[in-house]
């Protein structure tokens, strides 16, 4: 459970240090007048002893101070760096929120900053899921609007100053503080579990009711739209917010899937040949919406979703991600049911000339699909003819 914990970093701060967090693009020196709103509310950590011609302070804040740190009137003599004063601001920080996957990242448990590796994400699981572990680092203020479309926001455990907090009664204690109130806001409510994933096929990131929620803050981060993809037909996987160019497998799974593992098997002995170099993979377990006779139905059926994406360009956009879905496909053929896969469906597009493929190593749900499509239609005209003898029909 410790090697798959996941551990996500919360980015922004509202630190007294962070040069962003002021109008000026700059700490405030001597002979600088601090003004922060007064209607703002605000957490503000400082590191360091200050000296400041003047402050207005917040109504509603808190100043966090580090060994050492604080504030003093200036003297007048002279501050090298700070020949002219001014009024410097500090900034909204009511506007970063939650949901928005560009205000993460992915940290070990120590939070030191994953490499970028071969596995990547959907946008849904960029952002904290259920059973993931949150970090606010050590030593820094924050804001954060947890607006949602959910009540609850669950999470296994959260770490704010230092302090790991990862039962329900020590998150509870801490919301109980002064400084919570500041450090979030918003209508949805978090909630500390302690408890990780407890089912070896995984278990799905819980973020779906706020994908709208989190594709306006991606989008409204990168320029409001989804870059054009080169292939005609995108793919569009579940759980993210633009169209893939690549290939997408969908696989549906028995009690004796084992989530981690399948993904080491791919990544050792598929996605670290050579011939894969600039592939990524994401693989997660999703919830799929039932259709039936092209109308989606309310239930969800739990499949495991790879989405695979290269990095060439042009006509050949995609074509590697192909080869590679077509290797994990045979795999599935070969060893599915020793896996605990029982069956797996791909869909491809590429930058060539055909747009979009679909394949399975099983033709039983095909067969089924047939079956069922002759025994509705022998029902149908058994009505007609039941109807028809019973003079009900002309």
């Amino acid at each position: 459970a410790a090697a798959a914990a996941v551990y996500k970093q919360w980015i922004p701060n509202t630190n007294f240090e962070t040069a962003s967090n002021w109008d000026k693009g700059r700490v405030p020196c001597a002979r600088d007048v601090v003004r922060f709103e007064k209607d703002k509310v605000v957490s503000v950590f400082v590191r360091s002893p200050y000296a400041l011609t003047d402050m207005y302070l917040p109504l509603n804040g808190e100043f966090v101070l580090a060994a050492g740190a604080g504030f003093t009137a200036f003297d007048g003599s002279w501050d090298p760096g700070c020949d002219s004063g001014g009024t410097v601001r500090f900034t909204d920080a009511e506007q970063h929120s939650w949901f928005d996957p560009t205000l993460w990242q992915d940290v070990f448990s120590s939070g030191e900053l994953k490499p970028s590796g071969r596995v990547f994400s959907v946008d849904e699981e960029r952002v904290p899921c259920h059973y993931d572990d949150v970090i606010f680092p050590a030593e820094t203020s924050f804001r954060v609007n947890t607006d949602s479309s959910q009540q609850v926001i669950h999470l296994r455990s959260i770490s704010v100053m230092g302090q790991e907090l990862s039962t329900p009664e020590a998150w509870a204690g801490y919301l109980q503080g002064p400084s919570a109130p500041l450090q979030f806001h918003g209508n949805g409510t978090l909630q500390v579990t302690g408890t990780g994933c407890p089912d070896k096929s995984g278990c799905a990131c819980g973020n779906a009711p706020d994908g709208p929620r989190i594709c306006a803050a991606l989008l409204r981060a990168s320029g409001k739209q989804c870059p054009v993809p080169v292939c005609q037909s995108p793919l569009q996987p579940l759980g993210h917010c633009c169209g893939v160019c690549g290939a997408t497998i969908n696989l549906d799974f028995t009690p004796d899937f084992d989530l981690q593992k399948y993904q080491d098997r791919l990544v050792q002995e598929l996605l670290s040949q050579p011939k894969y170099t600039g592939v990524q993979m994401a693989i997660s377990k999703v919830h799929k919406a039932q259709t039936f006779l092209g109308i989606v139905s309310r239930s969800f059926t739990p499949i495991i979703q790879i989405v695979l994406i290269d990095d060439r360009a042009g006509a050949q956009t995609g074509t590697a991600a192909e080869q590679l879905a077509g290797d994990i496909m045979e795999d599935v053929a070969q060893h599915g049911e020793a896996l605990g896969i029982s069956s797996g469906k791909m869909e491809v597009a590429t930058g060539s000339t055909f747009s979009r493929q679909r394949g399975s190593h099983t033709l039983s749900r095909i067969t089924v699909g047939t079956v069922m499509g002759l025994l509705f239609g022998l029902m149908f005209l058994g009505g007609i003819l039941f109807l028809y003898r019973k003079g009900k029909l002309r």
